[in-house]
């Protein structure tokens, strides 16, 4: 063998051993090193009280992943006020029963909820390559999964139900008002309904006619951050937005970020904070990495699983992005 030829089969095993390598990295490890972000948003009225935020996403629950049920368990101590839950909750048909023990010690939080497309239907196993094609369709002989369960298990915490509809509620003097979107992924949002149930919301709640009543704080909620959605909600007077689906990418390039969204946001806002504009408004958009991924592809790679913690405070300082 010649010395190119020698040289040239050396990088290719070089190479092989470096993708073996982030493929184990991936599997074995990232996916499991669950994190924090932390965030700050000044959205709350001047002088407000702080509110801590714990914004869950994309959990994707399998019965045998207690690694994950026992750390999402943990976030407990950071007492947050308001648990927004963005969707994809359950990875496997018996993963309820993990979600139920996972989020049990937020019993009693306040919380709003959306659902995703693996609330839904089950997981398949696909090439992984399709998502470069553009975003994921529709399971052909979909598995159905326990939403009722699921449902009733999240209002039984005291979470209100946010899908297709408006809800209100005031935290530490904070007056808030939610608008969601059921999972636009598999075309469930209804964004017709939206101006309606705004207008249904702000003429029954109860500081309409308080004069005293501090500044309302609009938060829209959509599981996947599809455009059409964004863009709506910020129309209809969102100061914020939450959203998941993404992964964050899940497998990423170091210094380029995210290869795919799975949706139609652009590669750059597919995990963290940003601002996203629309017809000369702007809204605080959070877009969580999440906690899991699917069980036929369970790799992460320089985008850990994350919880997101935001925390509220009042229009003292700006923030750009």
């Amino acid at each position: 063998m010649s010395s190119a030829s020698r040289s040239a089969t050396g990088g290719l095993v070089a190479a092989a051993a470096l993708g073996v390598g982030a493929v184990a990295w991936g599997a074995l490890v990232e996916r499991n090193s669950f994190t924090v972000r932390e965030e700050t948003l000044p959205v709350l009225a001047p002088g407000a009280r702080p509110l801590t935020v714990l914004h869950l996403s994309d959990l994707h629950m399998a019965p045998w992943q207690a690694a994950k049920q026992e750390w999402v368990r943990s976030l407990a101590v950071l007492e947050p006020d308001l648990i927004v839950n963005t969707g994809d909750n359950l990875g496997h048909a018996d993963g309820i029963d993990g979600i139920e023990y996972a989020l049990e010690p937020f019993r009693g939080v306040p919380g709003v909820f959306v659902n995703g497309s693996n609330d839904y239907f089950g997981p398949q196993a696909k090439n992984p390559f399709t998502y470069f094609s553009g975003p994921s369709s529709r399971p052909r002989r979909p598995s159905t999964l326990d939403t009722g369960r699921l449902e009733s298990f999240f209002t039984d915490l005291g979470w209100l139900d946010l899908n297709n509809t408006a809800r209100a509620m005031t935290i530490r003097g904070s007056n808030l008002e939610f608008v969601g979107v059921n999972d636009p992924h598999l075309g469930y949002d209804r964004l017709d309904r939206i101006p309606g149930a705004l207008d249904d919301l702000r003429e029954n709640v109860g500081w309409r006619d308080d004069a005293s009543a501090s500044e309302v704080v609009s938060i829209g909620v959509t599981h996947a951050p599809y455009q059409r959605v964004l863009n709506s909600l910020v129309t209809n007077g969102a100061d914020v937005i939450f959203a998941g689906h993404t992964h964050g990418g899940q497998v990423c390039v170091p210094g380029y970020g995210a290869l795919v969204t799975n949706c139609d946001i652009p590669r750059e806002q597919a995990s963290g904070l940003s601002l996203w504009h629309h017809a000369r408004r702007a809204a605080y958009l959070s877009v969580s990495a999440g906690l899991g991924t699917s069980i036929y592809a369970p790799v992460r790679f320089a985008c850990k699983p994350e919880a997101v913690l935001l925390t509220l405070t009042g229009d003292d300082f700006s923030y750009s992005g």
